[in-house]
């Protein structure tokens, strides 16, 4: 059986659902086969009405909702109340994206002479791939889990989802199901456009079911790479989307270093404390300059750290993991404790308590420069552009790096623009990256080991991209192609187009 877990007490509080065999997968898959051509004929608008109807379904659970997540994760009923109007909103986001039709990249080529002789008539959109299996993260039980982009994203594509409930959040991974089916039923969907399995044997078993075309994922670089090879192991390999985990780091340029100190200070250890730093974009290595400015910066750092106190993690694993880690990090060469919050004085519980570390740059590797899931911060100081460089160049490619900088920097900050841009799939200005908007320009992804393809994001309107593939009509007949490829479409297909080369709006 799958069980819930309470992690402010340690204890189990019920049993959820029975693991979920390989026959009951391969039924699901079966299920979401069926499901699937009549996914895709509700067309654009029929998809976007279920994604509207999703996101009511849930609004109409939110407080049973955000109190057994809060149970499940003692992330707190603010921080659940605020993810879960991001998730709803991310459905609706994408019923947008549904409307807007640019997504389908459309191209059109009548027949013609060309300076390379005749050309036939050539149509290209892109469609659907089919069931797609969803890995659910353990630190956001709604938006990156169940109904979380992932899945919005590909059920806008016209994909059917089979979600891996996290062992984390077992009972919030059932309710959030339950609410998106009866979303889906009011909409007239068919069955199975949202099923769920449970257990770590059952994920693997999903990732190998042959029906599934797809795979998204976030979590630990292990899990992830065990299930990628899977994928990429079958007798016909599949693409795996996995957000996995990288050191983040956060540069604090001379000027910036000097003119405002507690500002920096302050916003930075609020963002590697945030969520007591279970998030996946977490600063984990923070560059600050050599000198007294530096020194300042990490005095006012060190003093708010020391009066941050403990927080209940996720669970006994992510607790276990990060104790583990950080007692490894902070007894490695030339590495010393600047600060610690305050512990926590209870005796149940699974519990991560702030820690601020510094590094001499000789010494910064090994597992100083991999990813730590928690409330601890790395701090090395930098003596030039070229040391700075150096060590971000160590660090190695990740989701985000941030850079702290003022007019006067602007000569190292664009150095540091043009090295980190082949690094990263995030910069960001005097801002801090534990914070991800569902928008058309956002990329969340980036080099290995961020994620298994670079190529991707799994956050904004573009992620639809990962569940579709190409696929061009020569000289079909006009009846016989999808309604947004007919040279004269009814009003409610007309969509952004490139027609005989040139961009068409609709």
């Amino acid at each position: 059986m799958v069980t819930s877990f309470d992690p402010r007490t340690a204890s189990s509080v019920e049993e959820v659902a029975a693991a979920s065999s390989s026959d009951e997968v391969a039924a699901l898959g079966e299920r979401a086969v069926a499901a699937a051509s009549a996914l895709d004929a509700m067309g654009r608008a029929g998809r976007a009405a279920m994604l509207r109807k999703m996101a009511d379904a849930l609004e109409e659970r939110r407080d049973d909702l955000v109190a057994i997540a809060d149970r499940e994760s003692a992330l707190g009923p603010a921080r659940l109340g605020g993810e879960l109007t991001r998730t709803t909103f991310q459905l609706r986001f994408f019923a947008e994206v549904l409307e807007d039709g640019a997504y389908l990249e459309i191209a059109i080529d009548h027949a013609g002479t060309t300076p390379m002789g005749p050309r036939p008539d050539l149509r290209r959109m892109l469609r659907p791939l089919g069931p797609v299996a969803v890995f659910g993260a353990s630190n956001f039980p709604f938006a990156f889990s169940v109904p979380g982009g992932d899945t919005a994203s590909a059920l806008a594509a016209g994909c059917p989802v089979i979600v891996k409930a996290h062992e984390a959040h077992p009972a919030t991974s059932l309710v959030c199901a339950q609410a998106l089916a009866e979303g889906a039923r009011r909409s007239g969907a068919p069955e199975g456009v949202v099923q769920l399995v449970f257990g770590q044997a059952a994920g693997a078993v999903l990732v190998e079911e042959p029906r599934i075309q797809a795979v998204g994922f976030t979590g630990s670089v292990a899990g992830g790479r065990a299930l990628y090879d899977l994928a990429t192991g079958r007798p016909s390999p599949i693409p795996f989307y996995g957000e996995l985990g990288a050191l983040n780091a956060l540069v604090v340029c001379p000027a910036a270093a000097a003119d405002r100190p507690a500002e920096i200070a302050t916003g930075l250890a609020g963002s590697f404390t945030l969520g007591v730093g279970q998030f996946c974009t977490k600063p984990g290595l923070a560059l600050v300059p050599e000198g007294a400015s530096g020194d300042a910066l990490l005095q006012l750092l060190a003093e708010d750290v020391r009066a941050r106190v403990s927080a209940v993690m996720l669970s006994e694993r992510v607790a276990a993991a990060f104790h583990k880690t950080s007692v490894d990090i902070a007894g490695a060469p030339g590495v010393r404790r600047l600060a610690e919050g305050i512990g926590a004085e209870v005796n149940e519980g699974w519990w991560g308590t702030p820690l601020l570390l510094e590094v001499d740059p000789d010494e910064l590797s090994g597992p100083l420069l991999e990813e730590c899931f928690g409330p601890v911060l790395v701090a090395a100081r930098y003596r030039s552009a070229r040391q700075l460089l150096e060590l971000l160049d160590r660090a190695g490619p990740a989701l985000t790096a941030s850079i702290h900088a003022d007019p006067a920097d602007d000569q190292l900050a664009e150095e540091l623009v043009g090295a980190l841009v082949t690094k990263v799939g995030r910069i960001v200005w005097n801002a801090y990256p534990t914070g991800v908007a569902v928008s058309w320009a956002m990329h969340h992804g980036g080099p290995w080991p961020a994620t298994t393809d670079a190529l991707h994001t799994s956050v904004g309107a573009s992620a639809i991209r990962r569940w579709l593939r190409p696929v061009a009509y020569q000289d079909v007949p006009e009846r016989l192609l999808p309604p947004e490829l007919v040279d004269d479409p009814l009003a409610a297909h007309r969509v952004p187009r490139r027609v005989d080369g040139q961009f068409v709006l609709p």
